[in-house]
């Protein structure tokens, strides 16, 4: 018998959980019934939004470690030694199919992996695949309609889809591994994963390399026929998920190999073929893989709403060391991700227990829906400040893309050519003497009783614009010069 007390969200014991409150043992339901009341608003919004597209998935718990050294492209100090370990997660998926479609269909599956590093999280989103069918992200939501259901017969319709390539051409090397053998992956475990974008690395130098990521699986590739995926999708639509649950919940866990190939900026610059297209690959010949570690699959969720359905991916979520790419595709989802978590589960998504930093994190970040951390407490909430228990930035940057060319990508520092004084001095010498002196007077009165060290340093920037103007401003608060 459990001795657990059974309670409401807010804590209060529940005395019966089998009846509700009525007037009279067969009259009406009492409105006042608060648990009752609770018990069916929950039920109401336990669904979330499922994901536009990446709906049906599983996923897992896991280590990765480092087994070669490739510190000499990279100073993130997850791969910074050999059998440094960092935990991870894991989240496969079908792309076009709704959360109640089949594991067994022919589709491109997804893999998306989750570092939890000591300096925040690292995340790959990528398929088990290293092309995709479209370059650039504004086609991305006509192609995934023709994948989705059609708006008149919501039936999937594969007129539009062959509408649709046979209009893409560069969809060809994609339809062409789809239509393969491993179109149809045996479960999760059996499958390649690719970051398919190319990415980049920084070294402790500042040098950025050029990579592709991909995850080779050690259980090694297995598929399945096509008449046998849907006889699956019949009798066990969950098969891949059933496949790796019970796979890790054995001991049987599944383990994946962890390389890059690399290509220099110079090298990049020069290809007459384009690196940041996404529907190529790099040629393994010329760019060979480099072994960067394993990762071990060593632990189910305890709740797959909490990590399988609540996990955030996003290419944005980048970190020291890592980087991204002119790629347009990737530059695309950099927003896309990270917006579509925003709508599904929040705009705190990333406090979730399965998606927050295993590190300690900073930021101005305040309020919005769901906010249940403290907030961050009495810390301000705005940047710059003077204070010394504000976080700061690091001022670390990445190099430039296309550096020393015209366009080239980087953030620019805005101060650098920047005037801030001769027309506020201007229009200050513009006034006539009573207007300076209540323009003088209404500053006076706005910055009296704030520290002092900043009434000296806002003065400093009045005086740049006219001495005159930054005088009057310290003689009405009684400051000396």
């Amino acid at each position: 018998m459990s001795k657990t007390i059974l309670t409401s969200a807010s804590g209060a014991p529940i005395a019966d959980n089998q009846n509700s409150i009525t007037a009279g043992s067969r009259g009406p339901v009492s409105l006042e019934d608060y648990h009752l009341v609770e018990k069916l608003a929950h039920f109401n919004r336990e669904n979330i939004p499922e994901r536009r597209v990446h709906a049906k998935g599983g996923g897992a718990h896991g280590i990765f470690t480092v087994t070669g050294n490739v510190t000499k492209y990279s100073h993130a100090a997850f791969l910074s030694e050999i059998g440094k370990e960092t935990p991870m997660f894991v989240r496969f998926s079908t792309v076009g199919g709704e959360r109640g479609s089949a594991d067994t269909a022919r589709d491109p599956r997804g893999f998306a992996v989750k570092f939890y590093t000591k300096e925040g999280n690292f995340d790959v989103v990528g398929n088990n695949t290293p092309v995709f069918f479209i370059r650039d992200a504004i086609k991305f939501p006509d192609f995934i309609h023709t994948q989705k259901r059609d708006p008149r017969t919501n039936l999937k319709s594969p007129r539009a889809m062959w509408d649709f390539w046979s209009l893409s051409p560069e969809s060809l090397h994609q339809v062409t591994i789809l239509f393969s053998d491993r179109g149809i992956p045996d479960g999760f475990r059996h499958m390649h994963g690719y970051g398919s974008h190319t990415y980049s690395l920084v070294n402790k130098d500042g040098v950025r390399t050029w990579i592709k990521w991909h995850f080779r699986t050690k259980q090694g590739i297995k598929n399945i026929h096509p008449k046998l995926a849907e006889e699956l999708g019949g009798t066990n639509p969950d098969y891949a998920q059933d496949d790796l649950y019970h796979a890790i919940e054995s001991g049987n866990y599944p383990k994946w190999g962890v390389y890059i190939q690399v290509m220099n900026e110079e090298e990049a610059a020069n290809r007459a073929e384009n690196p940041f297209d996404v529907t190529k690959v790099w040629s393994q010949k010329e760019y060979p893989l480099i072994e960067v570690g394993e990762f071990v699959l060593n632990r189910n969720p305890d709740n797959y709403f909490a990590d399988v359905e609540q996990v955030a991916m996003s290419p944005s979520n980048i970190i020291p060391g890592t980087g991204l790419s002119p790629d347009r595709m990737l530059q695309g989802r950099v927003f896309a991700y990270a917006d579509a978590q925003r709508y599904r589960i929040g705009t705190n998504y990333q406090q979730l227990p399965v998606n927050v930093p295993k590190c300690p994190y900073h930021n101005y970040q305040r309020d919005g829906s769901m906010r249940f951390d403290g907030n961050q407490g009495s810390a301000p909430n705005y940047e710059p400040n003077s204070f010394d228990n504000a976080p700061k930035q690091t001022n670390e940057k990445a190099p430039a893309y296309n550096k020393g060319q015209d366009g080239a990508v980087y953030q620019y520092d805005h101060r650098e050519d920047s005037d801030y004084y001769s027309q506020a001095g201007d229009l200050f010498r513009l006034m006539n003497d009573e207007q300076k002196q209540l323009l003088i007077d209404n500053l006076v009165d706005a910055m009296t009783g704030i520290d002092e060290y900043i009434q000296r340093r806002q003065i400093e920037h009045f005086l740049k614009a006219d001495p005159a103007y930054g005088e009057g401003v310290a003689k009405g608060l009684g400051l000396k010069l």
